[in-house]
């Protein structure tokens, strides 16, 4: 059985993180969800899919153990320093501990081509539907085809999952906007592909935001 890459350089990793004990409280308070006044933390051991840490709270000299979860999992040793940044810079962000980073540009995410071509598909067999008697009816007839396989109700049951899934994730791509300050424009346009791509508006707008914040760990240091 092939061991694990990080705990075996676990002593290391946990002497290194001594030297910065905020970090570690503000893991324990965010990822470990502790709501109690945490005074001190240590890291014990950590591995592939996780840490663990013992904290103490102000007041007490009781000492708790609490496991934190890596996901997804660390592929590697390599992948432990810029996750341990990223954790770090979002604990301290949500924590009030430091401003959330601002996104200033818009950036087309991949997986949008995906979206793009389903709701591309989506759009057309509804036309196809809506115009299958018109005398141009050839151009969408693989539509029709397409929908003589399913229930009448499907396009309708489309379009409504649709509509609230693509709502809600709009809304909360609003709310990141607002939180980062993208400004009216990229706010715009982030909403817009959100409202009609979904999901991957988020990936894109995230993924921003955790190189923004891992960028500027690494310029304080």
């Amino acid at each position: 059985m092939a061991s694990d890459p990080v705990a075996d350089k676990s002593g290391f990793l946990c002497m290194y993180m001594s030297n910065h004990p905020d970090t570690l409280v503000s893991y324990v308070r965010y990822w470990g969800k502790v709501k109690e006044a945490v005074s001190t933390a240590k890291l014990t051991s950590i591995d592939t899919k996780g840490m663990n840490l013992t904290y103490q709270t102000k007041g007490s000299t009781a000492t708790k153990e609490i496991r934190v979860q890596f996901d997804p999992p660390l592929a590697g040793y390599d992948e432990v320093k810029p996750r341990l940044i990223a954790m770090k810079a979002e604990a301290e962000e949500e924590l009030g501990m430091v401003k959330a980073p601002q996104i200033t540009s818009f950036k087309f995410h991949p997986q949008m081509v995906v979206t793009t071509v389903a709701v591309s598909f989506l759009v057309y067999t509804t036309y196809a539907s809506s115009l299958k008697h018109a005398p141009y009816n050839p151009y969408f007839a693989p539509g029709n085809i397409i929908l003589s396989f399913f229930p009448s109700w499907m396009l309708r049951f489309s379009w409504g999952l649709l509509a609230v899934f693509h709502g809600f994730e709009s809304l909360y791509v609003a709310y990141l906007c607002r939180k980062h300050s993208t400004g009216l424009v990229v706010g715009f346009q982030y909403w817009l592909a959100a409202l009609i791509l979904g999901f991957p508006a988020i990936i894109s707008i995230r993924q921003q935001v955790q190189e923004a914040r891992i960028a500027s760990i690494l310029k304080g240091q």
